[in-house]
């Protein structure tokens, strides 16, 4: 036999998935003798006299066509030959031949005459088919081959080892590995290589471990390629430590040795530790991966990263698209969307990763109509958008309140089947969320499978977000069930009792998220901390203040400022704010102003006001934005400064908006200045002619001027445009739970102990010459709803004698329930807390705190 006349290769053979890198030269066993090389044989050139016929020699015939590499003839030689028993060389010859040219259906055809002739496969034949049927994936012909072997040695089983790896079976790979070890077959470098790889692909490191150790023992712990493998699968599982002992314990290093430690950094998000292996490996004048090179671009910070985009353009790295879109992404990481912008206009070919890194890079980056443009430049190209696309496009439409946009993108999902993956559904629910079209967002929510904490959280935010709180807390405590809550769905579940009022409620959140575990500063501290700000409970605020001593940021301490100018407590605020800059050494923000503007506001202190207005330009050098001159022009024109306000607004380095308008109508509300309010309301009707919160205002100042006619054509303007209020709601808590009332609401089991405590009120409150239920309640209700008086008697009913009374409403109180709330302290001897959409109301002895 001319052929592979060995029963075993020469040197051992590598395995079909082995990487460039570390792949090792092939053994010699080549199909053509060296002493016959392929431009020594021309058929042709064989006189017609001495030339074979074909059907003479079969055998010969065929190992030359193979010689040749002509596949169609010497098949069509073997088959027209039914009855000749061909030598095993031949059979040698065309299953080599058939694997280089992959020729499926031919080298089947061998493969079953084989099959019909023999029982059993010798060692040459079974190692030839096993790598011809493991190069066509037919791996479980190739375990029967494997099965049918009369022997077997490393090379076989290397090869259906590395098949079953190479086709994702990787326990069964690990189990033949075993196998092999039991039947007393020792082995190479290349099985070692193959089964590290399936080990890291399972993240097994215990099996990892023992392979490790057979490494060592079998005398191969000083090569390369398998310190390198073994690099890569410790990296996998997640066990650096290892890992880095490996790599620091080799004598000699490749390329390839450091790419796999940092690739083993950055896929375990250990950023910093993969970055600076990067530059030592840089500074020794090694060539980084790809892989490396992209991995530390998109990670870094932008000083490294620019030296890093110059590092490419001179090596030529820069040519890649890989390497562009790493440099996109960590332009747009460091807010340099016009670096990010040039890099992508310079990469040729640009593909779906590309474009989707400059959408997201815009959306993150709080630009995001830039993205819904690049998004349609990516349509116009024929580019079909995946699912981070999508995920960020409708981002992107939530932020712009796109529904038409969000909903076509929803109708694209579903034809492409990513209505249900992770990112394409959240961003859904998020988008309906923000729509105001919670129940959309909640049939997209039933139809995601295996739901996780995200989508939980998506929701109860989003309950939130439309104002359905009692929902959010129901769905909270639901979730349980599924999944445990994390850090995110505290934060939105607190969120929703704050709003509510609901500081039962919200302890007993506090308390669960203790039980969990659950750091209790940064942001889930913050959101805490705001949790018992907005109810009034400055003690519990100041104790969860004192429980983060050391992770104040100016969040935090913005929260404390405003709790107190909600309060109407200007004093306190102030007191704070100088604790912060002074003590704390805090650097106050735009947010600081905002509610040391208000505190002033609430408390009449125009000169105060005028001083924090003036410094946080000259001090700070805080620009003032349009929200800081709604509080002044609130400031002022409560204080009736009309004159200084017309002079503000007049010298506005940018244009006023619905809010500073908002902010003057109902300074004139408050003064009776007709003339002026109407001018207002005009700018505020062509700012924001849609806005319910503005329209209602606009009724409020018609209904303290007495002009019912007024309010009348508001309401009217309202039908015609569809637009809607919220019924009048009022909630108290009691003894943990929450109750709700509505406008004219007589569901509630209680309603007939709420109504005759109620009429006692009134009766006792008409001695004093006040007529609560007349002097123009029926046309306040449009406005009011006068829920708070509901909520008040059910308090009143169900509360221990004594305790504060706490409601929450999500309309504003009117002048009549402003003051039927005051008389009532005088004869119930009880403090009662209103908080409706605009002010914090304190009762207490017939008065307010708001001064009104």
């Amino acid at each position: 036999m001319a052929l592979l006349s060995h029963n075993k290769p020469s040197k051992p053979h590598h395995l079909p998935f082995q990487s460039k890198a570390t792949k090792p030269k092939l053994a010699s066993s080549s199909l053509i003798p060296s002493k016959h090389p392929i431009s020594s044989l021309r058929l042709t050139s064989t006189p017609t006299a001495t030339k074979e016929p074909i059907t003479s020699n079969p055998d010969k015939t065929i190992r030359s066509l193979c010689l040749l590499g002509q596949l169609e003839e010497a098949i069509e030689v073997f088959t027209s030959s039914e009855d000749h028993k061909f030598e095993e060389e031949t059979y040698i010859s065309l299953i080599k031949l058939c694997r280089l040219q992959r020729a499926v259906p031919e080298g089947c055809r061998v493969y079953v005459r084989l099959s019909s002739l023999e029982e059993h496969i010798n060692l040459p034949i079974g190692n030839c088919l096993l790598h011809m049927l493991v190069r066509f994936e037919k791996l479980l012909t190739a375990r029967t081959v494997f099965d049918k072997m009369t022997d077997r040695d490393v090379f076989s089983w290397n090869i259906i080892i590395s098949g079953y790896g190479k086709g994702g079976f990787l326990d069964e790979a690990i189990d033949l590995y075993q196998r092999m070890l039991l039947v007393c077959v020792k082995p190479d470098i290349y099985t070692f290589a193959c089964v590290l790889r399936c080990c890291g692909g399972l993240s097994d490191l215990r099996r990892g471990k023992e392979v490790h150790a057979h490494v060592l023992r079998f005398g191969f712990g000083s090569e390369v390629d398998l310190a390198n493998a073994l690099i890569t699968m410790y990296g996998k599982c997640g066990n650096l430590a290892t890992a880095r002992r490996v790599f620091d314990g080799m004598p000699i290093r490749d390329c390839i040795s450091w790419n796999a430690m940092i690739a083993g950094y950055f896929e375990n998000y250990k950023n910093d530790e993969g970055i600076e292996l990067f530059l030592t490996m840089v500074g020794l004048s090694l060539e980084p991966s790809l892989f490396a090179l992209t991995s530390v671009i998109a990670h870094c910070l932008l000083g490294l990263g620019k030296a890093l985009h110059g590092y490419t353009v001179k090596t030529g790295f820069a040519l890649d698209v890989t390497v562009c879109n790493s440099l996109i992404k960590m332009y747009s990481n460091s807010i340099q969307m016009n670096e990010a912008e040039k890099v992508f206009s310079r990469t040729k070919d640009r593909n779906l990763i590309s474009w989707t890194a400059m959408i997201s890079g815009y959306e993150q980056n709080g630009s995001p109509e830039k993205a819904l443009k690049h998004f349609q430049q990516m349509e116009y190209n024929n580019v079909a958008p995946g699912e981070a696309t999508l995920a960020s496009v409708l981002a992107a439409c939530a932020c712009l309140g796109r529904l038409d946009m969000g909903s076509r993108l929803h109708e694209l999902a579903k034809r492409k089947g990513l209505e249900t993956s992770r990112t394409v559904s959240n961003s859904l629910i998020d988008l309906y969320a923000k729509s105001q079209r919670i129940d959309k967002a909640m049939e997209v929510f039933k139809r995601v499978p295996n739901k996780d904490v995200v989508f939980f959280s998506t929701v109860i935010s989003g309950l939130n977000i439309n104002r359905r709180n009692m929902d959010s807390l129901r769905f909270f405590r639901n979730m349980h069930q599924y999944v445990l809550p994390n850090d995110v769905t505290f934060m939105a579940v607190l969120a929703s009792c704050a709003d509510l009022g609901a500081v039962m409620c919200g302890k007993e959140i506090h308390a669960r998220a203790l039980r969990v575990g659950l750091g209790l500063n940064g942001s889930l501290g913050n959101s805490i901390l705001d949790m018992y700000a907005k109810c009034a409970r400055m003690d519990d605020a100041w104790s969860q203040f004192r429980i983060m001593h050391g992770w104040h940021d100016v969040v935090s301490w913005n929260i404390m400022i405003k709790g107190y100018a909600s309060l109407g407590d200007a004093t306190q605020a102030i007191k704070l704010f100088d604790r912060m800059v002074k003590r704390a050494r805090v650097r106050p923000d735009q947010i600081t102003f905002v509610s040391l503007l208000d505190a002033c506001s609430c408390s009449g202190m125009v000169s105060k006001g005028r001083e924090y207005f003036s410094i946080m330009t000259q001090k700070y050098s805080i620009i003032p934005n349009v929200r800081h001159y709604a509080c002044m022009v609130h400031l002022l024109g409560r204080a009736g400064l009309f004159d200084e306000v017309q002079k503000l607004i007049e010298e506005m380095p940018i244009q006023p908006d619905h809010a500073v308008w908002g902010a003057l109508l109902d300074g004139c509300r408050i003064h009776g200045r007709f003339e002026l309010g109407e001018l207002a309301a005009k700018f505020l009707l062509q700012l924001a002619p849609d806005n319910v919160g503005y329209l209602l205002l606009y009724c409020k100042f018609y209904a303290d001027l007495g002009r019912w006619d007024g309010v009348d054509r508001v309401r009217k303007l309202m039908r015609d445009k569809g637009l809607e209020t919220n019924p009048g709601c009022s909630w108290i808590e009691v003894k943990g739970s929450i109750h709700a009332f509505l406008t004219q609401d007589n569901s509630h089991a209680q309603i007939k102990e709420i109504q005759t405590v109620l009429n006692g009120l009134y009766e006792r409150i008409r001695v004093n010459g006040f007529d609560p239920v007349g002097n123009g309640c029926e046309k306040d209700n449009v406005m009011c709803g006068h829920s708070e008086r509901l909520a008040l008697a059910f308090g009143l009913i169900n509360s221990i004698r004594g305790t504060p009374i706490k409601v929450t409403k999500n309309l504003y109180m009117c002048q009549e329930c402003h003051r039927f709330m005051k008389l009532v302290t005088r004869f119930v001897r009880r403090e009662i807390e209103v908080r409706d959409t605009e002010n914090f109301h304190q009762f207490r002895d017939g008065e307010c705190c708001c001064g009104g």
